[in-house]
C-alpha cells in the first residue's frame, strides 16, 4: 500500500482535451490512490466542450476541470508530482520547467481530438478514440507493482504504458 497518494500530471500544449480526459480518467480509475492533474504549455483557457460532453456521458468526474498553465505546478506550494506524462508531441519537445522532486516522466503522445474536422459525429469519434487510448494506458499503468521498485524500473513501466493502444 502506498504511504501517500501518487500525483500524476498530464501535459499537453492547449490543456483542453487529451490532458483533461487523462486527468479525469486517472481520478476515476486511481480510486483515491492516484490523483490526476493536467496543464498546458500554452493553455487554451477553456476545456473543449466535446471533452466535457464525453466525460459527462461516461459518468466521469468533470468538477474542477479547467485549462491551466503548467507554471501552476512549478510554483512553491504546488502539489509535488510523482509522474509527469506528456500526451501530445508539441509538449514532449518543449522545454519543461524543472519539477520539484524530479518526478518520473514519459511520453504518451496521441492525436489531438480537438483538431478533428468533419461532422459533429466524426469529431466526437475522435474524442472517443483518444479517450479509449488514454483509458487503456491509465488502466495498464495502474496495474504495476509500484512498491519497492527502483526509479529506473518505474521509468520503464511508465514508458511501457504509453505504448498501449488496445482494449484495457
Amino acid at each position: 500500500m502506498a504511504d501517500h497518494i501518487r500525483n500524476v500530471l498530464f501535459l499537453c500544449t492547449g490543456n483542453s482535451a487529451r490532458s483533461i480526459l487523462a486527468e479525469s480518467l486517472l481520478d476515476h480509475w486511481g480510486k483515491g490512490l492516484f490523483k490526476g492533474y493536467s496543464a498546458g504549455s500554452f493553455p487554451k483557457g477553456a476545456v473543449h466542450p466535446l471533452a466535457i460532453q464525453l466525460l459527462g456521458q461516461t459518468g466521469l468526474p468533470i468538477q474542477n476541470l479547467r485549462s491551466k498553465s503548467w507554471d501552476e505546478f512549478a510554483q512553491p506550494g504546488a502539489p509535488q508530482m510523482d509522474f509527469i506524462f506528456t500526451v501530445c508531441d508539441q509538449a514532449a519537445g518543449e522545454m519543461c520547467p524543472v519539477w520539484p522532486g524530479h518526478p518520473i516522466t514519459a511520453h504518451w503522445g496521441l492525436p489531438d481530438p480537438a483538431a478533428a474536422t468533419g461532422t459533429p459525429a466524426e469529431r466526437m469519434q475522435a474524442f472517443r478514440a483518444a479517450f479509449q487510448v488514454l483509458e487503456t494506458r491509465i488502466r495498464h499503468f495502474l496495474t504495476f507493482p509500484f512498491e519497492g521498485r527502483s526509479r529506473d524500473a518505474l521509468q520503464a513501466l511508465a514508458a511501457e504504458a504509453g505504448k498501449r493502444d488496445g482494449v484495457p
